[in-house]
């Protein structure tokens, strides 16, 4: 891997970090810096798999990659880790790949889509995409929400993180302010509020009239009944940027951020805001990752998925441009 592939992070004044070892075989030119509240810095290690040699991939772009762990959860798994993702345009598709490694490379199942933009009675759709599965440790199942028009939310559940029973919608546009037109790109979390009775939130992308696109959460008792917020989580104003989406959630050091994509048609890099615990605070800490220049960011990097194997902190992101996308795979060094 060469010095330039290694992605450099904006550490704020001011702002907590760590001190970390390089990886094995990651040579830097310079010393690792730590990302804002002490979040590792991340290098890209490689692609998830190669999407020209994909059985299933009818418009040469994927989005939105979630990375669930199996093990003590699933019975006779593909692998230790499935990762799921989907083409964005239509007709979209949800599909599932999966490996030993968290790190990859990974396999694609073979009969993808897992689910498709045709469920009867329930749907007829022109496209359904990204993907975000939340293990419910409640009721022991792999639980995936997806959007399916832009304007909808929706949930399907799983014990083997395959085979998925349609449960309902979960959010859609009329459950916001009005002149809302997009409500989609969701990732959902085991979180407690106890104010509000809230033992998940989600994070997801608004979109209005105005075309200007926010963050926006709701918070819910059980992961299926949900209020959500009139107001705008973050705006794109608010961090200097034109258009804000692919939020999720991460934890560190006690509290609780939102790490997000700015600027979504062209370029952009991941900016990162602490909520707090109770989604009460707005500390805009700036970039958290900065896309490579070359293959396979193209100046492009979105919707990360966290997850650690063997002490190994992973990042499994959208690379590239718009509807050009692949699934990579960076490792904190």
């Amino acid at each position: 891997m060469s010095n330039e592939s290694v992605s450099r992070r904006t550490l704020l004044r001011g702002g907590a970090g760590v001190g970390l070892g390089l990886a094995t075989g990651v040579p830097l030119a310079t010393p690792a810096t730590a990302a804002p509240a002490g979040f590792p810095d991340y290098a890209y290690v490689r692609t998830a798999f190669n999407k020209a040699n994909l059985r299933y991939n009818p418009t040469g772009e994927l989005i939105f990659p979630c990375v669930r762990g199996t093990t003590g959860r699933i019975a006779n798994p593909l692998a230790r880790f499935y990762l799921y993702y989907a083409p964005h345009d239509a007709p979209g598709g949800l599909c599932l790949s999966y490996s030993n490694s968290l790190g990859g490379p990974y396999t694609e199942y073979h009969s993808n889509p897992i689910i498709s933009r045709t469920w009867s009675p329930f749907y007829n759709v022109s496209h359904v995409s990204s993907p975000h599965v939340m293990w419910n440790d409640d009721v022991d199942e792999m639980w995936m929400y997806f959007h399916g028009e832009n304007t909808t939310t929706r949930l399907a559940r799983s014990k083997n993180g395959i085979n998925f029973t349609y449960d309902k919608v979960v959010l859609n546009t009329g459950m916001l302010p009005s002149g809302t037109t997009e409500a989609s790109y969701a990732r959902v979390f085991r979180h407690d509020i106890p104010s509000r009775n809230a033992r998940y939130v989600m994070v997801f992308m608004i979109n209005n009239q105005t075309n200007r696109r926010t963050i926006g959460w709701g918070w819910s008792p059980d992961g299926r009944t949900w209020t959500f917020a009139q107001t705008p989580l973050i705006t794109p104003q608010e961090v200097g940027a034109i258009n804000l989406g692919a939020p999720t959630l991460a934890k560190r050091n006690g509290s609780t951020y939102v790490i997000y994509h700015t600027n979504i048609e062209s370029g952009g890099s991941m900016r990162i805001t602490e909520v707090g615990n109770n989604f009460d605070r707005r500390n805009h800490l700036g970039v958290f990752h900065r896309p490579l220049a070359g293959f396979p960011d193209n100046g492009r990097c979105a919707a990360p998925s966290f997850g650690t194997d063997n002490g190994v902190e992973y990042m499994i992101y959208e690379a590239g441009a718009r509807l050009d996308g692949n699934i990579a795979i960076a490792k904190a060094i």
